[in-house]
C-alpha cells in the first residue's frame, strides 16, 4: 500500500474511522480541491508535483487528494472488479466498491463527480474554467472495461473525455484536467494576460511566438514584431491567430464565426 500524500499549507484535521492507510489525510480550508479516486494513488502528484503547478501545491493554492480505491476492496486480495454480466472480455469496476470509495471522498465535502471516460463529452478550455470557478473536482480514474453504469446513475455522475482516443487508465487525464485547471486559479502563473493570449481562450488558436536572437538559422524575426507599433503588433497577432484556427481547426473556426463557444 503506498504511503499517504504529505499535506501543504492551510490544515483542517478531523477524526475519522476510516481504513488505516487512508488516515493521516489532512484538508486544506479554502484552497480548490482535486480528488482523484484510482488504484495508482502513487502516481500522485506527478508532473503536477513540478513546475508551477507543485509551486503553487507546496504554498497551498489548491489541494491534492489521492483516494486508492483498492483500499475500499474485497477480501484478501482487496479484489475491486468482477466480469462483465452478460459476458465478454476484460473486467469491469464494481459498484459497491466504488460507491465506498466515493462516499469516503464525500466524507467532508461534496465536490462535483466526474468519470473520466472515453465516451464522455471532451474536456476543453471553457470547462476547465468552470472548474477552476468552483470550489474542485472529484475525479474518478477507470481502469479495465469501465465502471458499472449504476454508479454513474446513481450519484449523477458527469463523464468526460480528454479526446478520441483510448488510454489503458484515466490517471493521465486526470493530470492533465488537473493541470488546465489550477494553472487558472488565482496567484498560479502570476500573469492573467499569459492566460487571455493563450490558445482557445479566446475560441482561437495561439497566434505564433518569437525571442532572441534576432535571427536564427537563417530566420528572422516578423519586422512588426520589432517595430514598436503595439497596435500593429496586436493586429498582427489576431490575423495569425484567426488564420492558424481556420487552418488548423476548421471546427473552431466555425463556432468562433457562429458567435463563440458551444453551450454547457
Amino acid at each position: 500500500m503506498s504511503t499517504p500524500p504529505k499535506s501543504h499549507g492551510r490544515l483542517s484535521i478531523k477524526a475519522s474511522s476510516i481504513p488505516r492507510d487512508l488516515m493521516g489525510r489532512a484538508a486544506l480550508r479554502g484552497a480548490w480541491r482535486a480528488q482523484v479516486i484510482t488504484l495508482f494513488p502513487e502516481v500522485f502528484p506527478g508532473v503536477l508535483g513540478a513546475s508551477l503547478t507543485g509551486k503553487a501545491l507546496d504554498e497551498g493554492l489548491w489541494d491534492l487528494e489521492p483516494i486508492d480505491l483498492r483500499s475500499f476492496g474485497e477480501g484478501k486480495h482487496r479484489k475491486v472488479d468482477d466480469t462483465p454480466a452478460g459476458g465478454g472480455a476484460g473486467l469491469v469496476l464494481r459498484p459497491d466498491i466504488m460507491g465506498q470509495a466515493i462516499h469516503f471522498a464525500r466524507k467532508d465535502s461534496v465536490l462535483p463527480l466526474v468519470y473520466l471516460s472515453p465516451r464522455g463529452r471532451p474536456f476543453d478550455q471553457a470547462m476547465a474554467g468552470r472548474w477552476a470557478a468552483g470550489p474542485g473536482v472529484a475525479l474518478i480514474a477507470g481502469r479495465f472495461e469501465g465502471l458499472d453504469q449504476r454508479v454513474i446513475d446513481h450519484f449523477g455522475i458527469e463523464e468526460v473525455s480528454l479526446g478520441d482516443f483510448v488510454m489503458t487508465g484515466g490517471e493521465i487525464a486526470a493530470q492533465a484536467m488537473i493541470d488546465a485547471v489550477v494553472r487558472l486559479l488565482p496567484g498560479v502563473l502570476g500573469n492573467a494576460a499569459s492566460v487571455e493570449d493563450e490558445s482557445h481562450s479566446a475560441g482561437l488558436l495561439e497566434h505564433p511566438q518569437y525571442t532572441r536572437p534576432a535571427e536564427w538559422e537563417g530566420l528572422g524575426i516578423p519586422d512588426v514584431l520589432t517595430s514598436g507599433d503595439h497596435g500593429a503588433v496586436e493586429r498582427w497577432r489576431r490575423e495569425e491567430a484567426e488564420r492558424l484556427t481556420r487552418e488548423r481547426r476548421p471546427d473552431l473556426w466555425q463556432r468562433h464565426l457562429g458567435g463563440g463557444q458551444e453551450s454547457p
